[in-house]
């Protein structure tokens, strides 16, 4: 999960540029040119990597992915995306060989920007972003289409950053009036949402460990934000003191082990990245091998391994992650697409492979949407 800031007064040009890059999505908060396959730019590392793409339209970027299986493997985001009026938000899905497109069924509005997407189930796939209409965009399928779902609890001025869902439960996080937002509904009717609103600020990455079990982050434009949701509910959970800071996304593993990412604002405009780990009884923060860095989208293995999809400023045209694998972290760089500036939006991880999907930025201020591959299946 993908990957927002909210902050400061911008010029009108560098304003829509974050906005439709992923990094200004909340006002209240803060490509056909493709690299050859298996085109190493050095080293055994970037062998393992391959660049690839969905093919979307033209101004095409992907925001978020989520994998069951290498074979089956979701992604949402949104073509034409300089067009705020008319852009279409696209999901699609990898079933190992090739990414196709699924509609949304009956539905005469349309979504605009998908921004997350979460897959309990091969039957039970979930979409969020933004409505046409002016509402927020909530729809639920799978590989034989979609169906968008009126939510009577959202309405218009609701902003909706993130999904997560587990057998029975699906939980939408972001910001209502200026202040962090949750809806949550349990099956099989999908109709008894209930809401919650937290402290000031907006919610952009949530993860579920079981029905009353998970966490959702943020920030409060000053400084980061996280939610715990125990039995009793959602709560406000203690976070380290990191002024400037934010949260876009977390991995939870298990009650006792996550890790959310996001940055640190500097005076200078650089950001410096920013990871925080669970142990089961308080948030700390991690030492990191990179002092500039844009941190977007997390995912784990489930035993104890994270990749963190992001940006890389001194390195702009290369894929960039963070890894983790039980003692300390890592950059990783994959291949190299000219003349772009590659920003990978969201990560997954399935099998013994970590997907990661964003968009390439070219001279003319188009977008491409781009997949990289790390593992088995970049060989």
């Amino acid at each position: 999960m993908t990957r927002r800031h909210r902050r400061r007064a911008a010029p009108l040009g560098v304003l829509l540029a974050g906005l439709v890059a992923g990094s200004l999505l909340c006002a209240t908060s803060v490509a056909p040119a493709y690299a050859e396959p298996g085109s190493p730019e050095s080293g055994k590392q970037a062998a393992r990597s391959r660049t690839s793409s969905a093919k979307l339209q033209a101004d095409g970027s992907l925001s978020d992915v989520a994998g069951l299986s290498e074979k089956d493997v979701w992604a949402v985001g949104q073509q034409d995306v300089w067009d705020f009026w008319q852009n279409q938000g696209v999901i699609t899905h990898w079933n190992g060989s090739s990414w196709t497109e699924v509609d949304v069924r009956n539905d005469t509005t349309g979504a605009g920007h998908l921004r997350s997407v979460a897959a309990a189930s091969k039957n039970d796939v979930w979409a969020v972003g933004d409505g046409h209409d002016g509402l927020p965009y909530v729809a639920r399928g799978n590989r034989d289409g979609f169906d968008r779902l009126a939510v009577p609890q959202l309405r218009g001025g609701d902003w909706i950053g993130a999904v997560a869902a587990t057998t029975g439960r699906v939980v939408l996080v972001g910001s209502r009036d200026g202040r962090t937002f949750v809806a949550d509904a349990a099956a099989p009717s999908w109709t008894g949402w209930a809401t919650v609103q937290g402290p000031i600020g907006a919610l952009y990455g949530v993860g579920l460990t079981g029905k009353s079990e998970g966490w959702a982050v943020g920030d409060s434009g000053s400084r980061p934000v996280i939610l715990r949701l125990t039995t009793t509910g959602w709560k406000v959970s203690r976070v380290p003191a990191v002024k400037g800071g934010f949260l876009r996304d977390i991995y939870v593993q298990s009650r006792k082990r996550a890790v959310a990412v996001g940055g640190i604002y500097q005076r200078s405009g650089k950001i410096r990245p920013l990871v925080l780990s669970w142990d089961g009884e308080s948030w700390t923060r991690e030492k990191l091998p990179v002092a500039q860095a844009e941190l977007y989208g997390v995912t784990g293995d489930g035993d104890g391994a994270f990749w963190v999809s992001g940006y890389d400023p001194a390195r702009p045209g290369t894929a960039f992650l963070l890894t983790y694998t039980g003692s300390k972290w890592k950059v990783v760089h994959g291949d190299s697409v000219p003349d772009r500036t590659v920003r990978l939006q969201a990560v997954t991880r399935v099998g013994a492979t970590t997907m990661a999907v964003g968009h390439t930025l070219d001279a003319n201020d188009r977008y491409h949407d781009v997949i990289e591959t790390f593992g088995t299946s970049a060989k």
